[in-house]
């Protein structure tokens, strides 16, 4: 194990690049758990940084990499969080990500989420509820940032995404396919509890603050609402995608 004893050694230069999102061929990995879904999922780590109060386990032996101990000083300065865990991975990002069939057969097609704990909430909901694919629009939140990966908790590592895609073409490839795509709008035609979840799906969500436009639910064949009680305008982006994509598992494995 190495020891860094300078914040403006070059790796950790890099290592802040990485955390602050001006490289995009890597990604920021910090805590022990999120550390450990990492190395479980396969992802590719090209270093390793941990604190020198850090104390080290079985999970630094399991990675393949070069690991640099660093004063409890310095490690803070690359680290992302507020208390840290003392230990940091360096990993390559994800490139397009294999589709892997699961047993809710939807995709989930997010149009310009920006918040990206929002993002990485839902990506565990979607592992959690079977989702087959996660597709982002152009303007998204980086699925790979420490915020989302965080807030994730391992399953940005696990479920398919797609990124930089248009809801256009996503809807006429649907179309193809004969695939259902339902938009989610508060004046949805369809209250989700009566929608009828057969067959393949996209579901569209928009934006945290516009949700989507006019001529975005347009281009959908349904659109769904959640109703809601009186003076209560709209739901977290990320609870609408949980309780939608949990009452399409019980309509298709509970009916």
């Amino acid at each position: 194990m190495e020891r860094i004893t300078s914040r403006d050694n070059q790796r950790l230069i890099q290592a802040r690049k990485v955390r602050d999102g001006l490289d995009k061929s890597a990604i920021f990995i910090e805590g022990k758990r999120l550390a450990d879904e990492a190395i479980k999922s396969g992802i590719k780590i090209s270093e390793c940084f941990v604190s020198e109060a850090f104390n080290p386990n079985d999970m630094v032996d399991r990675i393949e990499a070069p690991v640099f101990q660093l004063s409890e000083k310095i490690f803070k300065s690359i680290a992302d969080t507020d208390s840290p865990q003392g230990l940091i991975l360096i990993a390559e990002r994800p490139t397009r990500q294999a589709y892997v069939p699961r047993d809710l057969p939807i995709d989930l097609f997010l149009n310009e989420i920006n918040n990206p704990s929002n993002l990485g909430a839902i990506l565990r909901t979607a592992e959690a509820a079977g989702v087959e694919r996660v597709i982002l629009s152009r303007g998204s939140a980086d699925p790979f940032s420490p915020k989302a990966l965080r807030a994730s908790m391992g399953s940005a590592f696990r479920v398919a995404i797609r990124e930089g895609e248009c809801l256009q073409y996503v809807v006429a490839a649907a179309g193809e396919q004969s695939t259902w795509v339902a938009g989610v709008d508060i004046n949805g035609a369809t209250e989700y509890t009566n929608f009828d979840w057969a067959g393949r799906g996209v579901l569209v969500f928009g934006s945290e603050a516009h949700g989507l436009s006019k001529d975005e639910l347009l281009l959908c064949d349904d659109t769904i609402r959640i109703p809601m009680a009186a003076g209560v305008e709209s739901l977290n982006l990320a609870t609408s995608v949980a309780v939608i994509l949990f009452e399409a598992r019980k309509a298709l494995f509970l009916n």
